[in-house]
């Protein structure tokens, strides 16, 4: 809950009309799903401008109106209007203001790959007896992040978030938002290199979410990542460390890691067994996080292991779907050479009776270095794969290296649209049941639609 004259101090808004005490129950950017009592905080954006939906914002019961521009604006005398410079800068300086106002634990989770995945396993973990605000799907900008601390309530007793970035300062700006309690970091690895550059731009980035956290101000980094372990040793006032991994040592490690069905069992610790219901392997690092903030505050480790087997895993990020009688992974949300990697090495552990094969989608936004990262992973394939199904130039690429890598030539396949590669699947490729298929490209490949047959 905000009054106008709080809105007028996070925003150093000017007050145009109005009580500056009225009470308003919530701030909303979206004029359909406001109701009577709230705000409406008219964003614009690339495609849209808020202002144009006022109308409808009155009509639905907006106590209060957030703009840029009152020109030509026919506000009735009751409204409260504030007129501010930016109205997306507005959101966020609210969601600010409503964090500072927050007095339980929240979590920020920033990485190149797993920080969806990671905040739903966290939430879930903690939701068993607690109540938990977490932003949905992947609303990790400047606009999302703000508007689910916006939502903070006082019955709340966590907040999740995940934060994302393509440009630099944008973790650092949301961090300053969030300041998260614990901060968690997945890994470093070439997603957004068109605008960070390299790996040690994308670190530089990331280390954003460090300077703005607060007491009691916990760090958990995967220690098998040499960025982050570089990143931790850069040590600041204050800042307590946990680390979490496979193969070096840390707080929280992972051994006897095995396939058993279509479930994933380890254990931690050398003590403790935990089981996933996911045939991804790589996900016992995302699991690792959410146990490692699970025992941090407080909870058992039974009860950590008994959410986590019962966690249901986000579309598209390595799920075993049927189609046809045939099996399908899943794993269309995204893809870079870290996640491709992973994926492959989780399909090599598959047990198939018949033949492996990848869709495989262009990966975007890897800037100058795109061609030689989608060459650099025909190795990975061709070890893995019987079969390659390539769309995209990009991906083409990745056709070419394989082939040069003694690939069967019958067996390489180049499509110009996921459409093409659907139809050649059924229509020549012609799988068995016993084969395994594994889709994957990045998020506008739009590689999902494989499965809309």
């Amino acid at each position: 809950m905000f009054t106008v004259d709080e809105i007028i101090k996070a925003t150093r808004g000017k007050f145009i009309q109005g009580n500056l005490q009225d009470k308003l129950k919530d701030i909303s950017t979206d004029s359909r799903g406001l109701r009577s009592k709230e705000a409406f905080l008219a964003l614009r954006g690339n495609n849209f401008d808020g202002h144009n939906f006022i109308p409808a914002a009155l009509k639905s019961g907006a106590s209060c109106v957030i703009v840029e521009k009152t020109a030509c604006l026919k506000i009735p005398k009751g409204i409260a209007l504030v007129q501010v410079k930016d109205t997306t800068l507005a959101l966020g300086d609210l969601a600010r203001f409503k964090r500072r106002k927050f007095k339980k634990p929240v979590i920020a989770i920033t990485g190149s790959n797993g920080k969806t995945t990671v905040k739903d396993m966290i939430a879930w973990v903690l939701s068993a007896n607690a109540r938990v605000l977490k932003n949905d799907g992947t609303k990790n900008n400047h606009v999302g992040l703000p508007q689910t601390l916006i939502q903070l309530k006082e019955k709340d007793d966590f907040a999740v978030v995940e934060i994302g970035t393509n440009h630099f300062g944008e973790v650092d700006y949301l961090a300053a938002i969030a300041q998260p309690n614990i901060g968690v970091f997945t890994n470093i690895g070439p997603s957004h290199l068109e605008f960070l550059k390299n790996l040690r731009g994308v670190l530089k980035e990331k280390s954003g979410l460090l300077n703005n956290m607060v007491a009691p101000a916990i760090a958990l980094f995967n220690a098998d990542d040499q960025y982050l372990r570089c990143l931790i040793k850069q040590e600041k006032r204050g800042l307590h460390l946990f680390s979490y991994g496979i193969k070096e040592k840390s707080d929280f490690s992972a051994t006897r890691i095995r396939l058993e069905g279509e479930k994933v069992r380890f254990r931690v610790n050398r003590k403790f067994d935990f089981r996933l219901s996911t045939l991804g392997t790589h996900n016992v690092y995302n699991a690792l996080v959410a146990i490692a903030v699970g025992r941090i505050l407080g909870l058992g480790v039974s009860e950590i292991a008994s959410r986590l087997a019962n966690f249901d895993f986000p579309g598209g990020r390595f799920k075993l779907i049927e189609l046809k009688g045939l099996r399908f992974i899943d794993d269309t949300y995204n893809s870079n050479p870290f996640s491709l990697n992973s994926a492959l090495v989780a399909l090599d552990a598959m047990r198939c009776k018949g033949k492996k094969i990848l869709i495989m989608g262009d990966m975007l936004e890897l800037g100058r270095q795109k061609e030689l990262l989608h060459r650099q992973v025909a190795g990975s394939i061709t070890n893995v794969c019987d079969v390659l199904v390539s769309v995209g130039s990009l991906a083409g690429l990745t056709a070419q290296s394989v082939k040069a890598c003694g690939f069967k030539i019958k067996n390489i396949f180049c499509c110009t649209s996921v459409q093409q590669a659907r139809d050649l699947l059924f229509n020549k490729i012609s799988p068995e049941a016993k084969d395994i298929i594994l889709v994957k490209g990045s998020r506008s490949m739009k590689m999902e639609e494989v499965f809309k047959v």
